[in-house]
């Protein structure tokens, strides 16, 4: 037989467990679980919006297309600045060891918000004018991106090991920092490399 004492503890746990369920989604408004790893995503897609049929052996006026993306896991609103640089294969990339920016000045930017979860991604046409070929040295005047004409005149020696005259398209990533009011690099970015051998 339950003694009366039994059926107190029965009676109280019945109430902590009913009170706890009653309380419960209250509770998950107000207290905040550890999530899992924040992180942003940024790719680029070929033409045919897969990661491969990038462009590659490019010539002067015509035009090519890429797919430049990214996407916010950070769990919050998040202000981001893609920029959009241009190198030869002797100018300075992002260091991912040391999480430092190209030197190199940006030619264009894309600023945009992004809340949680939320995906951004734009179809890029990209071509050049004024590529001219002389001896061992390639020389790009201007790269026309989104019917924007953008001064590069960038000089690219010949790669004996690769033959050819290679540049790089590339977007760095740039994440708003409040507390230091300014936009710091992200660490990542994405990239094509470009062999401007082929004259129209």
């Amino acid at each position: 037989m339950i003694s009366v004492s039994d059926l107190k503890l029965v009676y109280v746990a019945s109430c902590v467990i009913l009170g706890l369920i009653i309380v419960a989604p209250t509770l998950a408004t107000v207290i905040t679980l550890p999530g899992g790893e924040r992180f942003s995503e940024l790719w680029l897609l070929g033409q045919n919006h897969m990661a491969e049929d990038y462009p590659f052996n490019v010539k002067a006026d015509e035009q090519y297309k890429v797919y430049l993306g990214l996407g916010n896991h950070m769990g919050d609103l998040e202000y981001y600045l893609l920029y959009v640089k241009f190198r030869n294969q002797t100018e300075s990339l992002p260091d991912s060891v040391n999480a430092t920016s190209s030197a190199l000045e940006p030619l264009s930017e894309y600023r945009l918000f992004l809340s949680d979860g939320d995906v951004w991604e734009k179809e890029l046409s990209f071509s050049f004018e004024g590529i001219t070929i002389e001896g061992n040295v390639c020389k790009v005047s201007k790269l026309v991106l989104e019917g924007m004409v953008l001064s590069v005149d960038k000089v690219a020696t010949w790669d004996s090991t690769n033959k050819g005259f290679y540049c790089q398209l590339f977007f760095e990533l740039w994440l708003y920092n409040a507390p230091l009011s300014g936009f710091q690099y992200h660490n990542r970015f994405v990239g094509i490399w470009l062999n401007m051998t082929i004259q129209s």
